[in-house]
């Protein structure tokens, strides 16, 4: 059993490992040869297992290598680079790394803010001859340190750090080792049934769990490829994945639905790719959106389910002819899933409660942060955070967030349950729904809609067509039409918080 990243990439046929669009493929030598230069080069300057770094790189091969490197030497602490001063300063100062990695000439803010906080620099820079993913470290900025001991990271030894989003409280530290993320990228290559003839085309940002575990190693860990393009962008979409002989993507549901936008123009040449499968991940994915894409590219949507703190995937619909559930998100595809209440007893299939995890994908507990960790653990069972329910066939159907759900003078609203009315309106392009504030009843439904081009409609009119569908409490009060939804650095929708950010609440 490969338990670390080192033994997952040893155990890789030869072959493609990190690509990019119009470069040529690193393959999987010249990635071990990689990963045992960075190695070398972090010891000889004091970093070794455990030893966190921090790392600020614009998307594309050299963030997935330098990734994949790092985690199996030390502990890489991946930055949105798109960050600000004040962001950078809080993150840094937060996880006080022995070093931060920066790409070589770029202008970005954390070099002040790691100047201030008197935290070296590693210059990262791209070869710009040869296989994608290679890059050279300067390490002269560094003090000269008793080289460190120890070898390659072992099981335990973290691999991989990174913030929750944080949209509620202070984001928290979530540590995971070389074993959650071994473990998770076997579970989601086996769910996928990857082959080394397979190639991912990654949109997804490799500072967020999905693009880094969901794409990059579940596609290396399979002896597959993963083609890393320098950011999301659906006008190219096509004609990168037509380049790299793509057979599958993963994606959050608004990027899905803006490449369906310029797909659905071009059919031809959306099925011409073959495409074995599309996954998409978290966030709901709206069933018309599934639909949309199986019939434009010609292959199965896979929705799957999963959150930092368990190395990304948790459930995930498999692929045919295995039954997929538009609306769920699979059986447990990794860790062993079951739903609790509120007093931390499980509860049998069919009701509903929050959903909890236990297993070797899952963190042992968020860093330094005792109490977290004492609401966020019972009995051994890490609680997500999410309401669900759990059907005969072991499926999982998610509710929302439970700090989402609207509360609603005591009757509880599903926000998913009324987006997936919305989007069956042939006017509505995107939708989500969140609570207003309201005096009288704690909280009221609104929805803040996209409309298709040349398509109108009133608000009025799609009260009356939720008013057909809907229980009446569950109606929108309160429906705006706007360019675009608000989302998050990945490509979520932002519930919590939206009314403010609409100017709807003070």
């Amino acid at each position: 059993m490969s338990d670390t990243i080192l033994s997952l990439l040893s155990a890789r046929p030869a072959g493609p490992a990190i690509g990019a669009p119009g470069r040529p493929w690193l393959d999987t030598s010249g990635l071990l040869d990689l990963v045992g230069e960075t190695r070398r080069q972090l010891a000889s300057v004091g970093i070794g297992r455990g030893g966190r770094v921090a790392i600020v790189l614009p998307n594309g091969p050299e963030m997935a290598a330098a990734f994949v490197a790092v985690a199996a030497s030390a502990s890489a602490a991946p930055l949105n680079p798109a960050y600000r001063d004040e962001e950078f300063a809080f993150y840094l100062s937060d996880l006080q790394p022995k070093a931060l990695v920066v790409q070589a000439g770029a202008n970005s803010p954390s070099r002040a803010v790691a100047s201030r906080l008197g935290i070296p620099l590693i210059e990262l820079s791209p070869e710009p001859v040869g296989p994608a993913g290679r890059f050279r470290l300067d390490t002269a900025a560094l003090p000269r340190a008793v080289p460190a001991a120890g070898g390659p990271a072992e099981p335990e030894d973290i691999a991989l750090v990174l913030h929750t989003s944080g949209t509620t409280a202070r984001p928290k530290i979530v540590p995971l080792s070389n074993l959650n993320l071994a473990a998770s990228a076997r579970h989601i290559g086996r769910t996928l049934a990857l082959k080394p003839r397979d190639i991912c085309l990654n949109i997804m940002p490799l500072f967020h769990i999905h693009g880094l575990i969901g794409a990059t190693l579940s596609s290396l860990a399979a002896g597959a490829g993963v083609s890393c393009t320098a950011g999301f962008n659906a006008i190219r979409f096509l004609t990168q994945a037509e380049e790299v002989r793509a057979t599958w993507y993963s994606a959050v549901p608004t990027m899905h639905q803006a490449i369906l936008g310029r797909a659905e123009r071009e059919k031809g040449r959306a099925r011409a790719l073959k495409l074995r499968f599309i996954r998409s991940s978290s966030s709901s994915l709206p069933r018309q959106v599934m639909a949309a894409l199986e019939e434009v590219f010609g292959c199965p949507v896979i929705e799957s389910y999963g959150m930092t703190e368990a190395a990304h995937q948790m459930t995930s619909n498999p692929l045919p002819p295995a039954s997929r559930k538009p609306g769920s998100v699979g059986p447990a595809a990794g860790p062993e899933v079951a739903i609790m209440d509120e007093t931390g007893q499980l509860l049998p299939q069919g009701q509903s409660g929050e959903v909890v995890i236990r297993g070797a994908d899952v963190t042992t507990g968020y860093a330094d942060n005792p109490e977290a960790n004492a609401k966020s653990f019972t009995n051994g069972w890490f609680r997500t955070g999410d309401e669900g329910r759990l059907d005969a066939e072991g499926y999982l159907w998610l509710t929302g967030r439970i700090k989402e759900i609207i509360n609603r003078a005591g009757e509880k609203i599903s926000p998913l349950e009324v987006d997936a009315i919305l989007m069956d309106h042939p006017a509505v392009a995107q939708v989500v729904t969140f609570a207003l504030p309201n005096a009288l009843l704690g909280e009221e439904v609104a929805a803040a809609v996209v409309l298709r081009e040349q398509f109108s409609v009133t608000e009025g009119e799609l009260r009356e067509f939720c008013s057909t569908r809907l229980s009446a409490f569950k109606v929108p009060r309160k429906i705006l039409f706007i360019k675009e939804i608000p989302k998050g650095a990945t490509g979520k929708l932002q519930r919590i918080g939206l009314a403010r950010k609409l100017g709807l609440a003070g």
